[in-house]
């Protein structure tokens, strides 16, 4: 049996709280009584309430993308599982993107862990040591353009399964990345 480490027990009493109160006005006082931490345990663990979020979303995100580096994984199944998560955390993601200090924060965040995931993917498929400049490119867009859909999404404004945003992030994949991850 594996037991929860500190880190995942403070991540857990965040989402929890999250759930009822603006990720803003969440302190670590809060975080630690809810969970019965000591703010020494939790300074141990993190540096602020902001380093736990993003370690909670980068932990979430490469487990799914660790599946994506297995050869016999679909990358379909990959974006599927993405769209799944997201579906999961909906409430707790938008109050990410609306209140750490805006939405241009969370998301630029996003930005950044998918581009920096799909570049390692994509380096492995590929067996290149660096991507040329122009797959780089290609690979920041293509995180940009799905990180933005998936906050739209998140905040409301398309309405569609997570099935069907999935087909949407296959289908915008461009042609150059196809040999890496279709």
């Amino acid at each position: 049996m594996k037991r929860k480490t500190a880190k995942e027990i403070l991540a857990e009493s965040f989402r929890e709280i999250a759930e009822k109160k603006p990720a803003d006005k969440i302190t670590v006082q809060d975080i630690i009584e809810n969970c019965g931490y000591s703010k020494t345990t939790f300074y141990r663990a993190f540096n602020d309430k902001y380093d736990l979020m993003a370690w909670d979303y980068i932990r979430r995100h490469q487990q799914i993308m660790a599946q994506a580096d297995r050869d016999d994984y679909e990358w379909k199944r990959t974006l599927l599982e993405g769209a799944l998560l997201f579906q999961e955390q909906k409430n707790y993601l938008k109050n990410l993107l609306l209140h750490t200090n805006g939405l241009d924060s969370f998301s630029r965040y996003m930005k950044q862990v998918h581009f920096e995931s799909l570049k390692k993917c994509v380096l492995r498929k590929s067996g290149m040591a660096e991507l040329d400049v122009k797959t780089e490119m290609y690979v920041r867009t293509y995180c940009q353009g799905t990180t933005d859909l998936t906050c739209d999404w998140i905040m409301g404004t398309y309405d569609v399964t997570p099935e069907e945003l999935a087909e949407v992030y296959e289908n915008c994949l461009p042609s150059p990345l196809h040999a890496y991850l279709l």
